[in-house]
């Protein structure tokens, strides 16, 4: 796809930088506004669950993110208000008129109108004058009905409750409605959402119960963080004590949400709705334009700037997330349909927009002043355990990912199981979502596949019963000197087998930075034997050469790989009985099975080739496996293995250009992993449980 000029060739270090980038989003879409300018529809025809009225309300809402942020800071020309604000004003009056053929058309219950309502919201409290007082007292009086109708209806228990509270800030603060008549409707949606309070300053979506946890992007940067401090900024005089909660809500979660920022500005995709995109670092725009001071090593402008800025430069490079005509495609780094969720319209990734709300400070404010600080390095911790949504986040210095026990959407979205229930997401090396129901479909990447049925059906973690933080020992001579945070879980893959998994998720650990070590303790406590295949995946990597696309070779050392002038980086596959290991140029990615205590079964390293475009971040990937196989696996039996991930990342910014040698060492350097009933003899070792 061609990249978008004054977005993908965008440095992002000023503030005109910023509201170039912005102007060259809302050219893109002026083709596509209706005549009476309430409805934005892209030339594409995938549908979604809601009326295509709706999805185009859609295209018309969200750019007001960017609209509201630069009429609020005040730094567009007469001509730009002309050119891109006016026709938003218009289409408010025609879309809220009933006797209008553009009529965005009346709310009913859960309707995607209610969501596109809080963006709308926005666009009256952060440019009143323009959106509100300056159209007519009919116009003014549509917008206040076709707003209010939102209460007394059926709304999600989720995010969405935010929609409703900003709708009715908009009405009193804007459009005269008095407080009294829609403060029990706010106190209601408020106190609901207090009940999403997972510690920490941390929310779930939702209520966090066995019938579904979610602590994801839209606990964050897509909507509670983010609507929390909107409403700092805007509701500060009419409710005080419950904005000043939000100011230290949103002090406690800054001070874990950054780790999920790599030095490159990447952020790890994780959950649902990831064709936001730039989304991610809305909260560190929110935080900037609610004005709110964060704790330490975060209480700089600076250091929050350059969380935002870098994010928007990360995503500048990625020429195709747009489409021909410059408009963002359904899709992450590239356009992918498998990955979208059925309330994906062609509309829906302008999202991404609220992250450009910093534009509402104006161009004189301290924070365009700041100079961008890097990530904040407090004691070099590789692993930092993030208990409210059960994660660890990693830091290795050669790679950037997290792992993650216990989440589940509990409704049918698309590849739930992907987003919410894999070991491990990386910032570099994404993760896959599956294209159907067989293996290489299926693309098993950071998760473990099980099959009782010859490999016709496979089932993967999802929802799980129990999880908690445990920790394992490293230990020097043999004596413990350090922990390691360790995520474990229990999961019953099968309704009709009596079949237990227990997974422990151990985290790098400075002796071996570049491993994370998985431990499965299977065990049958049904009547009937069972015959079950196993197959565990590290992280899919770009699986083809650089320079012609070809397939990698295969070989058995590294050495082998390079010399021969195509790439500065190795490109080639090792495979062995317990282990292979994948290099190309995105960096190397490898998967060995350990010796750990009693197995029942046979393991055998492979590679697999899932299918095209499973995987976020590349079209064509490979995944490292080791697979399993535990015949008549009988009532009492158990079978336990330790499995070590490997993965050296060549990021974007951060192309360390690892020699053959210096890969060879580290990928001969395996975790040796010593159960706590027996001890260790070896040197180094980690210490971790099998009860």
């Amino acid at each position: 796809m061609p990249p978008l000029k004054g977005f993908s060739d965008n440095s992002f270090h000023t503030h005109a930088d910023s509201k170039d980038a912005c102007l060259s989003l809302l050219r893109a879409l002026k083709p596509y506004q209706s005549p009476g300018g309430a409805r934005i529809k892209l030339p594409l025809v995938t549908g979604t669950h809601f009326d295509d009225i709706a999805a185009q309300l859609e295209g018309y809402a969200r750019p007001l993110w960017v609209i509201g942020a630069l009429l609020h800071g005040k730094c567009l020309t007469t001509e730009e208000i002309q050119e891109l604000v006016d026709p938003y004003v218009k289409g408010l009056a025609n879309g809220t008129d009933p006797n209008h053929e553009e009529y965005w058309g009346e709310v009913v219950v859960r309707d995607q109108r209610m969501v596109e309502m809080e963006i709308i919201s926005f666009a009256l409290l952060a440019a009143p004058e323009e959106f509100f007082h300056s159209q007519t007292p009919r116009v003014q009086e549509n917008i206040k009905r076709w707003l209010y109708a939102c209460n007394g209806k059926d709304f999600p228990v989720t995010n969405w409750l935010w929609f409703r509270v900003m709708m009715n800030l908009a009405l009193v603060k804007v459009c005269g409605v008095p407080y009294a008549e829609v403060k029990q409707h706010m106190q209601d949606d408020l106190e609901k959402m207090d009940q999403f309070d997972i510690g920490e300053g941390w929310s779930a979506d939702g209520t966090w119960t066995d019938d579904g946890r979610q602590g994801d992007y839209y606990s964050g940067s897509f909507a509670i963080q983010f609507s929390q401090l909107v409403y700092v900024k805007f509701a500060a005089d009419l409710d005080p004590m419950r904005c000043e909660t939000f100011k230290e809500k949103a002090k406690d979660f800054a001070a874990l949400f950054w780790r999920y920022f790599d030095q490159n500005g990447a952020a790890i995709p994780f959950g649902r709705s990831l064709t936001y995109r730039f989304a991610f670092a809305g909260f560190w725009a929110a935080a900037a334009f609610a004005e709110v001071e964060l704790p330490a090593p975060l209480n700089n402008l600076g250091t929050v700037k350059g969380l935002l800025f870098r994010h928007y430069r990360w995503w500048s490079t990625k020429e195709d997330i747009f489409n021909v005509d410059g408009t963002l495609t359904i899709g992450f780094v590239y356009p992918n349909m498998y990955m979208s969720e059925d309330y994906n319209s062609p509309q829906s990734p302008y999202w991404a927009t609220k992250s450009f709300v910093t534009l509402a400070l104006p161009s004189h404010h301290p924070f365009w002043s700041a100079e961008e600080n890097p990530l904040p390095n407090i004691g070099k911790v590789i692993a930092t355990a993030v208990k409210p949504p059960m994660q660890i986040v990693c830091d290795t210095g050669n790679h950037h990912f997290l792992l993650s026990s216990g989440q589940f959407c509990p409704w049918p979205l698309k590849a739930t199981e992907s987003k919410y229930g894999k070991f491990a997401y990386s910032s570099h090396f994404g993760f896959s979502v599956p294209t159907g129901p067989i293996l290489m479909q299926l693309a098993p990447d950071s998760t473990l596949a099980l099959s009782k049925d010859g490999g016709d059906t496979w089932r993967v973690p999802w929802k799980l019963p129990r999880y908690e933080f445990r920790t394992a020992s490293f230990a020097k001579g043999g004596k413990p000197v350090d922990q390691i945070p360790v995520l474990w879980s229990l999961w019953k893959p099968w309704r009709d087998a009596e079949v237990e998994v227990e997974t422990s998720l151990i985290a790098p650990c400075a002796r071996w930075p570049d491993w994370y070590v998985r431990r499965h303790r299977i065990i049958n406590k049904g009547d009937r034997a069972v015959e079950i295949q196993g197959v565990q995946g590290g992280f899919s990597i770009q699986g083809r050469e650089s320079k012609r696309g070809e397939v990698l070779p295969s070989g058995s050392t590294i050495q082998e790989f390079t010399g021969d002038g195509n790439s500065s980086f190795p490109e080639g596959i090792i495979e062995s009985q317990t282990r292979v290991l994948i290099c190309s140029d995105a960096g190397a990615s490898g998967i060995r099975h350990l010796a750990s205590g009693p197995t029942t079964g046979t393991a055998e390293a492979k590679v697999l080739k899932p299918d095209a475009n499973t995987n976020l971040m590349w079209q064509r990937t490979l995944i490292p496996t080791v697979n399993f196989q535990l015949k008549d696996f009988s009532h009492g039996s158990e079978a336990n293995f330790a499995t070590a991930v490997f993965a050296l990342a060549r990021r974007q910014g951060l192309e360390t250009l690892y020699d053959s040698v210096d890969i060879g060492a580290r990928w001969e350097d395996a975790p040796v992993v010593s159960r706590t009933e027996t001890g260790g003899n070896d040197e180094d070792y980690i210490s971790i449980s099998f009860t």
